[in-house]
């Protein structure tokens, strides 16, 4: 079907997915609204898409498209008007001798070592199967190396050792936390947080106003973060609407 929006590109179609189990949400299925042909939805597009919602995995720019289900909200921060929280100012402060370096979005086997190992620890996922782990590095490139947008990979170093990865797209009107992974093993430390705080810094200094965060669930534990970042706009309704305002 056509996407009846006039600034999307002309040759730019919808797909409505067939069903598959939703990631979020226990025996739950999906349907996801995919944009097509992908080599058409270049940084400027995909930046129109986001407005609406849409987010990227690999080369596939896809939103929920579930009948009975409108769990999955789009969220943004508008980066000039954060404030950043007692423990995020901690946070900061813990990590804040961190190097960062932006790199190309490639495949790299350092990357990947610390994106396994971040894996196991959070899902559990042992296998000393050989053709798993070649499958788990093929997917690892479709859906973190793979773009037709604006993509860099950002590590995160102590010293040598390196700590954190993040995958961020750049827009035309902000920045998109695509993905992040980290060292799961130190367990006092807070790098989900100083990534975020670290996007929203990188946000403003290249004059971008705004970090999408993906999709927020209430019923979902690990997406339950993003609500501690104010103030929070959701995209309700075909309209973005600031959900937790910071009082004055």
């Amino acid at each position: 079907m056509n996407f009846a929006n006039p600034t999307v590109q002309q040759g730019l179609h919808f797909y409505i997915s067939s069903g598959y189990p939703c990631g979020y949400l226990a025996n739950q299925e999906a349907i996801s609204l995919i944009a097509a042909p992908a080599h058409l939805i270049d940084t400027p597009i995909y930046s129109k898409l986001m407005q609406q919602g849409f987010r990227r995995s690999g080369l596939f720019a896809y939103k929920p498209h579930c009948e009975n289900c409108q769990a999955c909200v789009p969220v943004r921060l508008p980066v000039l008007d954060f404030v950043a929280s007692r423990s995020q100012k901690r946070a900061m402060k813990q990590h804040e001798t961190l190097s960062a370096t932006v790199l190309a979005a490639d495949f790299y086997e350092e990357h990947y070592a610390l994106y396994a190992q971040y894996q196991q620890a959070r899902h559990a996922k042992h296998s000393s199967d050989q053709d798993s782990e070649v499958d788990d590095a093929e997917q690892y490139r479709h859906f973190l190396c793979k773009s037709n947008v604006e993509t860099v990979l950002v590590e995160f170093r102590d010293g040598h050792q390196l700590k954190m990865v993040s995958v961020i797209d750049v827009l035309a009107d902000g920045l998109s936390a695509v993905y992040t992974f980290y060292d799961p093993h130190d367990k006092k430390a807070s790098l989900g947080t100083y990534n975020v705080l670290w996007q929203i810094a990188w946000a403003k200094a290249l004059q971008r106003p705004y970090l999408y965060l993906g999709y927020w669930i209430k019923d979902s534990q690990k997406m339950a973060y993003k609500q501690n970042f104010r103030p929070l706009e959701k995209r309700i309704n075909g309209e973005w609407r600031e959900d937790n305002p910071v009082k004055k």
